[in-house]
């Protein structure tokens, strides 16, 4: 029996749903979290440049390297333990250590990164984190840290993966250009666990911030957007009347298409990406199975008052922006018909006016061939009266009487030549 033939494509698919395992953390422990984007065309990008830096950090730390065209990293940088991961639009270094600061949030824990290092980063950062885990505080002293450490304003807390820990962040970007999330996990609670939960809070966070791409790129749209929505209405308000030549209307018509065909192309890839950015925020907070902390708000309360109206926005905007293209491509339509049918009309004018020239230019060559046939006749008859005076005495005529007696028929004659050829130029 021949060997079963794999599709080429087999192990690479199967691998990849096992290729970004969560990490191990035991509490008490800090994570320090960077995710980092360049600001055009990140999806185009050069990612060997990635993987360069990526490389330069762990010869900082004579850390093994990943393989060539690798996508995600995990190895030791000294007493940290990276995590890297190459996305879409974006890169994430994630550095976890044993125990946890003196002091809380130290803005120290991120000097994992060299200063000149992240000064010769490939991109920007859109967010980075400082994540402080600990285990066993009851419930007053995690509501003292939370008041401590965050604005009471827009903390969000709460029980997370059937009360094995509870979370806390307020979404807020510190003096040291940090985000701050609190982890106190119970004492049974797994290290596999507490990576997830981790895990999630980082992503969460990116892909929050990403999201929010997709909000800045509608608020700089909105001034041409609403320039040309005027231009639209007022070209749409005037067709009716017929008041504007249909054609000129038609050409400036075409130029707003083409600008709200520009806009779409420009800004489509960035609301498909908020779209999905959305749905895994979404997505995210749902699998931590989230419960009230003594009456605080949770995170997926925290996006549904301030995440959820910029998305709203954003979808908006878009819907906003297909309908003005689509309300442009019909009156389009419309004008063009109506240019048709302008188009027709004159053609009917100048059809009729054609036929009105044909009948008189057949009236009036009817006319010449009228007056040909007598000037034809008059040499005709003159030549034969020069032919026949000779005759006039032995005939007892005179000329004047030959002379008429030989106009009529020869006046026939030239009446039919002329017919006969006009016959056959027919």
């Amino acid at each position: 029996m021949p060997p079963i033939q794999d599709h080429p494509l087999r192990y690479q698919l199967a691998n990849e749903l096992h290729a970004r395992p969560f990490p191990t953390v035991k509490a008490p422990a800090t994570a320090v979290f960077l995710a980092v984007k360049r600001l055009d065309s990140a999806a185009a990008r050069d990612r060997n440049a990635d993987l360069e830096h990526l490389l330069a950090l762990l010869d900082r730390y004579g850390a093994p390297h990943p393989q060539p065209d690798a996508s995600h990293y995990s190895g030791d940088l000294g007493h940290y333990s990276l995590k890297w991961e190459s996305h879409t639009e974006f890169v994430t270094y994630t550095a976890f250590r044993d125990g946890v600061s003196d002091r809380p949030f130290d803005p120290a824990d991120f000097e994992v990164f060299p200063t000149d290092w992240l000064d010769s980063l490939p991109g920007h950062r859109v967010t980075s984190a400082l994540i402080r885990i600990e285990t066993s505080k009851e419930d007053a002293a995690v509501r003292t840290d939370v008041a401590e450490h965050f604005v009471s304003e827009s903390v969000a807390v709460a029980r997370v993966l059937d009360d094995t820990a509870i979370v806390a962040g307020d979404f807020r970007i510190d003096a040291a250009g940090h985000l701050r999330f609190l982890i106190n996990a119970s004492e049974d609670t797994g290290a596999r666990r507490i990576g997830r939960i981790v895990q999630r809070l980082c992503e969460i966070e990116t892909y929050k911030a990403m999201s929010m791409l997709g909000l800045a790129r509608v608020r700089d749209m909105g001034p041409e957007l609403g320039a040309l929505d005027q231009r639209l209405t007022q070209l749409i308000s005037h067709m009716p009347g017929g008041a504007v030549n249909a054609e000129d209307t038609l050409d400036d018509l075409l130029a707003i298409s083409a600008e709200l065909e520009g806009m779409v192309a420009r800004s489509s890839y960035r609301f498909g990406a908020t779209a999905a950015y959305e749905q895994i925020v979404k997505q995210r907070i749902d699998v931590l199975r989230e419960e009230r902390f003594l009456g605080r708000q949770t995170f997926g309360e925290f996006m549904m008052r301030r995440y959820d109206p910029a998305m709203r926005t954003v979808r908006s905007t878009k819907e906003r922006l297909d309908a003005m293209a689509d309300r442009a491509m019909r009156a389009g339509e419309l004008l063009r018909t109506r240019v048709d049918v302008e188009r027709s009309a004159q053609n009917q004018d100048v059809l009729e006016s054609m036929n009105r020239r044909a009948d008189l230019q057949l009236r009036l060559q009817r006319t010449v061939e009228g007056l040909s046939v007598v000037a034809i006749s008059y040499y005709a008859v003159s030549l034969a009266g020069y032919v026949l005076y000779p005759l006039a005495e032995p005939t007892g005529l005179s000329k004047d009487m030959l002379t008429a007696l030989v106009a009529f028929p020869i006046l026939l004659l030239v009446w039919w030549l002329v017919r006969r050829i006009r016959r056959k130029l027919e």
